[in-house]
């Protein structure tokens, strides 16, 4: 199969077009252990690195929810971590940025590759029901200027034989119009600047970022179970997420846990 690498100076190019220009710095990389960590540590070691993205062909230590790994072939997958800075948010508003950027993978997926991308919460991106995308986010340094990286892994030309569990599904194998990944990683890069500077511009309310979520959930409306911290279960119809982005279960509000689809809505 055909994996050409992505295009680093096309990206750069392309993204430093825009007015105005989200991106500070764009790396492209063959190979790391996590484009999160490497961009946590980026932070780290210094305060004024603000809006860069780091993308890589492949990943040893790629992290998702709950610590779990995966790997991926070479330049099968768009892998790429962004850090931003939020300065005067309230702590309780991060867990919006999670919830943003899969809210952009959708509007790029559906954009630029033609599929019904939507969101499972909090913030995995299916198509048919498959995940096509996991989203994690790191509060690199805290304070009032919080820095904060937040990466995705979409599966772009994998096959079935590839994925790494049974409910995992590819671009390519959903029949997308569209499988350059860089591309796709322009549109999401894009996405995920437009929708945080209306945010930034907002400032960091969280009223039209909800409705944008809600519209794009399919986690609303469907039959659920929710296994939460400490080792229970809830079972229920998910009627909606509140605009903490908190998913409602029947009475309850449920803040973390993974959520199975039973029925679909």
């Amino acid at each position: 199969m055909d994996r050409p690498p992505l295009d680093a100076e096309l990206l750069r190019r392309n993204l430093g077009a825009t007015t105005p220009v989200f991106y500070d710095r764009i790396d492209v990389v063959a190979s790391t252990g996590s484009t999160n960590a490497d961009l946590i540590a980026r932070a780290t070691a210094d305060p004024h690195a603000d809006r860069q993205a780091l993308l890589a062909e492949t990943q040893e230590h790629g992290r998702g929810r709950h610590a779990r790994t995966w790997v991926s072939p070479r330049n099968a997958q768009i892998a790429l971590s962004v850090l931003v800075r939020l300065p005067g948010i309230a702590p309780d508003a991060l867990g919006w940025l999670p919830l943003l950027t899969g809210v952009a993978v959708v509007d790029a997926l559906r954009g630029s590759a033609g599929v019904d991308a939507v969101l499972k919460w909090p913030n995995d991106v299916l198509i048919g029901g498959r995940k096509v995308c996991g989203i994690l986010a790191e509060v690199a340094e805290p304070g009032p200027r919080p820095a904060v990286v937040v990466g995705a892994g979409i599966n772009v030309s994998l096959t079935e034989d590839e994925l790494p569990v049974p409910h995992a599904t590819s671009l390519l194998l959903a029949g997308a119009t569209e499988t350059d990944r860089t591309l796709l990683a322009e549109s999401v890069l894009t996405a995920f600047g437009r929708w945080f500077t209306a945010w930034e511009r907002a400032g960091w309310a969280t009223a039209d970022l909800a409705v944008a979520y809600r519209e794009r959930c399919a986690t609303i409306g469907a039959e659920v179970r929710a296994e939460l911290p400490g080792g229970s279960t809830l079972l229920g119809a998910a009627t909606g997420v509140d605009d903490t982005g908190r998913l409602l279960i029947g009475d309850q509000a449920v803040s973390a846990g993974d959520v199975t689809h039973l029925r679909p809505a």
